[in-house]
């Protein structure tokens, strides 16, 4: 890979020969973006090219010690919540920094560039994606570097830097915004990016389109705490979205590497936006100790967390006799530089957006609105789909059924927001519906952030280390090549 010559904040970005020439420049010396055309080829580029899925999952509940002999050093600090000494290597906390900034770099050009060119009617789609690509990136990185959003201390709480110009440095120092700083220079680019964005591209999976900016913005405000704009957001998803979610049925019947391609797949409905970044996630359950074990896929996926007692329909595979074990999610599709070497870099899609999550992020809103009748009923259409052997005349989902089998444990969950009761059990019942559906993904980290869900990780022949709640580690470490910069460290 070949080093850029200009800057975006904060570090020396790291391309890929997949990067537009324009960036290889000074930035006195770079191409004129002058033409639509152009400003596409921009934007291909502004979404990051590395994965955080490794990451997030390792600090989760979802892995636990297999046992196995060796491991990767990132595999182990992500474990305990360290900051990783292979600040270059692949799937790496500073990669996934650098990969955010260097997107956001992509799309400031591009906003730039239409901006320049009048801001022309013509040119509002690509406007629209340019926000909220650079809305993504910057959420992405607050949600992983900084402390969960509590409009209580967000004020004060640090945040990461905002940007929102094209380079013109060389070096460029930059300071934190605070959290709220953040979540309101996000909100704005959600906002004024939703109603321009278009479906023009061929393949509109591969850039936000309509849906995909709807799915983000449920998260966002999810974690904001604004139900209303999550209903209203996730409306035309209907309480059945038939034919929208995930249908793990078609996978019983194709081998396991169909699977691996077939999920992050364009053809399939639920996914909405899809990213190819450079990665080895497909490797990870072969070379990571902590990982998705045996005995923590039994604790999770067994039919007894089952609110209608039956097996699930997702298929779980291991290559070294059950001592991790997979969902085939990910195929790595290897593009040699040098065939005759065998050199060459991995790629892996991956889904960043889906129905999937946008229909329980609704159900979520329903809950904390008290409307637990339009809950119960969407959450028992999600868990059909997922059920093997369903059965819509006997597998009746009540509210009832939903408190008897998630009771209150006293703080459990404690997000900033108040939650009765009724309502914490039945954000218990999303929670592990949703840290079922999205394992390997990194999702059930940003739930145990939010929730200030206390965290066990047991290694053998050690002491077990307790991510309890607030602990300062719940947000990474600042990368040393950033905080070198200038960039204020995080707490420890």
């Amino acid at each position: 890979m070949r080093k850029l010559k200009i800057t975006l904040a904060l570090l020396i970005l790291i391309g890929s020969s997949s990067c537009d020439d324009f960036l290889s420049e000074k930035p006195d010396n770079r191409t004129e973006i002058d033409t639509a055309d152009k400003i596409a080829e921009v934007l291909v580029n502004a979404y990051p090219q590395m994965s955080y899925f490794d990451i997030a999952e390792t600090m989760s509940d979802n892995v636990f010690d297999s046992g196995m002999a060796s491991t990767l050093p990132k595999n182990e600090q992500n474990y305990n919540w360290l900051i990783q000494t292979e600040a270059n290597d692949i799937d790496t906390q500073a990669y996934y920094w650098d990969a955010c900034y260097n997107a956001i770099a992509h799309a400031n050009t591009a906003l730039k560039a239409i901006e320049d060119l009048g801001n022309t009617a013509d040119l509002q789609g690509q406007k629209g994606e340019a926000l909220l690509a650079r809305a993504y990136s910057h959420f992405m990185l607050v949600s992983l570097w900084s402390q969960r959003y509590n409009p209580a201390t967000a004020a004060t709480d640090l945040g990461i830097p905002y940007v929102t110009e094209p380079e013109t440095k060389l070096v460029a120092n930059y300071k934190r915004n605070t959290v709220a700083e953040v979540f309101d220079f996000i909100q704005k680019d959600i906002e004024e990016g939703l109603p321009i964005v278009t479906n023009s591209y061929s393949q509109p999976k591969f850039h936000f389109n309509k849906d995909a900016a709807k799915a983000f913005a449920s998260r966002f405000y999810l974690i904001k705490g604004n139900w209303d704009r999550v209903l209203e957001l996730t409306a035309d998803l209907g309480s059945k979205p038939v034919g929208k979610l995930r249908n793990y049925l078609k996978y019983e019947s194709i081998a396991v590497n169909e699977q691996r391609v077939a999920y992050a797949s364009s053809d399939e409905p639920t996914n909405l936006l899809i990213g190819s970044p450079n990665s080895i996630i497909q490797r990870s359950s072969n070379q990571s100790r902590f990982y998705l074990s045996g005995d923590r896929y039994q604790e999770i996926f067994s039919p007894n967390e089952s609110l209608f007692g039956k097996q699930w329909y997702y298929n779980f595979y291991s290559s070294n006799s059950s001592i991790t074990v997979f969902l085939p999610k990910f195929y790595e599709y290897f593009k040699y530089t040098n065939v005759s070497a065998g050199i060459g870099e991995p790629y892996t899609a991956e889904v960043l957006l889906s129905n999937d999550e946008f229909f329980l992020n609704r159900i979520e809103a329903h809950v904390m609105k008290n409307q637990f009748a339009e809950a119960t009923a969407e959450l028992q259409y999600f868990l059909s789909t997922r059920t093997l052997n369903y059965n819509p005349a006997t597998d009746i989902l009540t509210e009832e059924d939903i408190l008897d089998f998630y009771p209150v444990v006293a703080d459990q969950f404690t997000p900033f927001y108040t939650i009765t009761a009724q309502q914490t059990s039945f954000i218990n019942a999303l929670t592990e519906t949703r840290r079922r559906d999205f394992v390997h993904e990194g999702m059930r980290w940003f739930d145990v952030k939010r929730f200030n869900i206390v965290v066990n990780h047991q290694t053998y022949n050690k002491p077990d280390n307790i991510l309890v709640k607030d602990d300062k580690r719940r947000a990474l470490q600042i990368p040393l090549h950033a905080s070198t910069t200038g960039v204020e460290l995080n707490p420890r």
